[in-house]
């Protein structure tokens, strides 16, 4: 019963600290890793070489598959660039097995306290992610180290040296990896336990191989599982990561039927007879041959996802949906989560915009016709409000990367920002349809006035919006001087408005709609240059500073 305790408590410790490890990496690089997938996955030879680094540094395979699928339902990532990612995953997670083969459990009590000195003492939130790492790394190492010493009893057992010694089948090997993985969720665990075994003796290194390529097709599991309720695209995404591991398994066990003992020796030469080290490079050139084999027909795999999931995504029948955060019971993931919130809010602030198109037409030149699609797109941008809203609030409770949690509070503010410029679109059709139904005219001049503020307020608008979504910064300059423009116009056209009024050329009613809307898109224009600014770092805002 003890040595149970101690197998148990020391796989625990591996488990916590492999998850306080990654997720230390994950929040202190997060942010920046996912802006290099975004970038350089478009060509897959790339993106596998990204997948292999992405998923050395956060330590999981896992973590980068559920990214994987999370941006491929965003639409941030297609699926044949996903595919590239996923095999660079595949080889990335080695990494963990070769860290695991150098056996540093004597210096593991080191890491800890190094750890525990930057989490608790430090007052910087990078020294302290960079102390959970450290910490992390310490805590899986002392857990190896409990588990050691646990086998290292269990060695004198003689029953459990037959038990494990009697698992020479290769179908069994492969079932037994594939189970413990997918109960784990790591891979990376499940080999590090065979890695240790195998050290001490209660396994033989042949059957290594076919623990190893369950352990493969157990890590499928995890992406199956986050795109459950995602789009066509994101299950096709899971499903490529799932048919690589299984065809690359496949072709491996059938290598392995014919040629093992060859293959098995060469590698214990290869590692100068350490069994430690000879697992984890098992580890390594499986998932390399795969990559090689299968790198060419991605293609393939790729349209044969489309016969297990079939079809295109329905289109919602209620107007009112999201486009790039709905459906994420399963598919919230920190890292991504960031990037599809923008893509919603851009889309958000393109229908602010055609709002205030159609509000101004309405109310320039009687268009009576399109006052009430202002009002249905007005209640979809309060739709989209709320929605948006909400997610960003579950997402800040995942307690994402440190760099995404400073964005988060910008994001909430150009949400409202685009919500109140929705507001001033509605609030211009309620002016046109009082003008409509009371027979109010705006002097000709004060129609002229209007449509040229509206055509410098759309145009800083447009400016805002890519500036926000792509932190394109191109027009930052334009929008600045645009901002100052239009509260130029706003007081001279309200001087002139002042003077129509005096000489009877418009109705005090009509002018005050007339002055009403001129301090309406006055707003507006300060709304957009709040939206262009909102998600800048402190550095970058010295243009608006000067």
């Amino acid at each position: 019963m003890a040595i149970a305790f101690s197998l148990v408590g020391g796989l625990g410790l591996f488990l916590y600290g492999m998850k306080l490890m990654s997720e230390g990496l994950e929040k202190s690089a997060g942010a920046k890793m996912r802006g290099i997938l975004e970038f350089f996955t478009k060509n897959r030879f790339v993106g596998m070489l990204v997948g292999i680094l992405f998923t050395a540094v956060v330590q999981s395979s896992s973590a980068t598959t559920v990214m994987v699928v999370s941006f491929v339902n965003s639409g941030l990532m297609t699926l044949l660039q996903a595919t590239g990612v996923i095999l660079g995953a595949n080889i990335g997670t080695t990494v963990t097995s070769q860290l695991i083969a150098f056996n540093l459990s004597e210096v593991a009590p080191l890491f800890v306290m190094i750890g525990v000195v930057m989490v608790m003492f430090c007052k910087k939130n990078g020294v302290k992610r960079a102390g959970e790492v450290v910490l992390g790394f310490g805590i899986l190492f002392m857990g190896l180290s409990g588990m050691s010493s646990a086998m290292s009893t269990l060695k004198e057992s003689p029953y459990i040296v037959e038990v494990l010694g009697s698992l020479d089948n290769a179908g069994m090997g492969v079932l037994v990896g594939f189970v413990i993985t997918a109960i784990l969720q790591s891979s990376s665990a499940t080999v590090g336990i065979v890695l240790l075994m195998a050290s001490q003796g209660l396994l033989e290194f042949n059957i290594c191989f076919f623990l190893i390529l369950g352990c493969n097709m157990g890590s499928c599991v995890s992406a199956l599982l986050a795109s459950i309720g995602g789009k066509k695209d994101a299950k096709r995404a899971a499903w490529i990561h799932f048919l690589f591991n299984i065809i690359g398994s496949a072709i491996i066990f059938v290598v392995l039927m014919f040629a093992l003992n060859p293959i098995a020796d060469t590698i214990l030469d290869m590692s100068g007879g350490n069994i430690a080290r000879a697992v984890a490079n098992a580890h390594t050139l499986i998932k390399v041959v795969e990559v090689i084999l299968l790198f060419p027909f991605m293609g393939y795999v790729v349209k044969f996802t489309y016969k297990i999931v079939p079809g295109k995504d329905k289109e919602a029948e209620d107007e009112f949906a999201l486009k790039y955060i709905g459906n994420t019971g399963h598919m919230l993931v920190p890292n991504t989560a960031i990037s599809a919130a923008i893509l919603e809010i851009e889309h958000m602030g393109q229908m602010a915009i055609e709002n205030l198109k159609e509000s101004m037409d309405a109310l320039c030149d009687k268009k009576e016709e399109k006052i009430p699609t202002v009002y249905r797109r007005e209640k979809y941008i309060n739709f989209l409000n709320k929605k948006i809203t909400d997610y960003l609030v579950k997402v800040n409770e995942l307690d994402p990367p440190l760099e995404d949690k400073k964005i988060l509070g910008g994001l909430f503010h150009v949400v409202n920002d685009i919500e109140r410029i929705g507001d001033h679109a509605e609030n211009f059709a309620d002016s046109a349809q009082d003008c409509i139904q009371n027979s109010l005219d705006v002097s000709d001049k004060g129609r002229t006035q209007l449509r040229d503020m509206t055509e410098s307020v759309l145009e800083i608008l447009n400016y805002s919006i890519e500036m926000f979504s792509k932190k394109n910064q191109e027009h930052m300059q334009e929008i600045l001087e645009l901002e100052d423009m239009i509260d130029l116009k706003e007081r001279k056209y309200q001087r002139l408005h002042v003077k129509r009024l005096t000489t009877n050329e418009c109705t005090p009613e009509a002018g005050m709609v007339f002055s009403d809307t001129v301090s309406g898109l006055e707003r507006i224009a300060d709304h957009a240059t709040n939206i262009a600014f909102a998600i800048l770092k402190p550095e970058e805002h010295g243009a608006e500073d000067e």
